[in-house]
């Protein structure tokens, strides 16, 4: 597990918080990941290349900050390829029941007062925190 690191926490989190602010303002779009992908699959033409363009950017944003940072990458390799495609299906799963992500609910959701989306985003932190005590003291 890694360990705590509070500016690049903080720098991501006002990023992540910028990209979602001018994605609304310019686009008026919600930066809901799971929204974006869902829109790859199945968008009108002429509003998949929006969503190319911030899925590409997340994943580049992402090996930029790993490389600037130097920040270690996960040990992943205790769980097997079966088990993270059963985690991506059930994380769809939960998308498309739960209406929404941890990104569209947590980032966009609360910060339009959305009572829905606070109430999502507890029930995702509840269940995350459950989730790490129960891989780590019972499993």
């Amino acid at each position: 597990m890694l360990g705590m690191i509070p500016w690049e926490s903080l720098l991501g989190g006002m990023l992540l918080g910028v990209s979602a602010t001018l994605l609304l303002l310019f686009n008026g779009k919600i930066a809901g990941i799971s929204g974006i992908l869902t829109g790859l699959l199945s968008s009108e033409k002429g509003d998949y290349v929006w969503r190319w363009l911030f899925v590409i950017g997340m994943i580049a944003g992402g090996a930029l900050g790993v490389n600037l940072f130097d920040i270690p990458l996960p040990d992943m390799s205790n769980t097997s390829l079966i088990g993270y495609i059963a985690a991506g299906a059930l994380v769809g799963v939960g998308t498309r029941l739960g209406n929404g992500c941890t990104s569209g609910h947590g980032i966009c959701g609360i910060g339009r007062l959305s009572k829905r989306s606070i109430v999502a985003t507890c029930v995702f932190m509840f269940v995350a925190v459950l989730t790490v005590y129960v891989r780590q003291h019972i499993i």
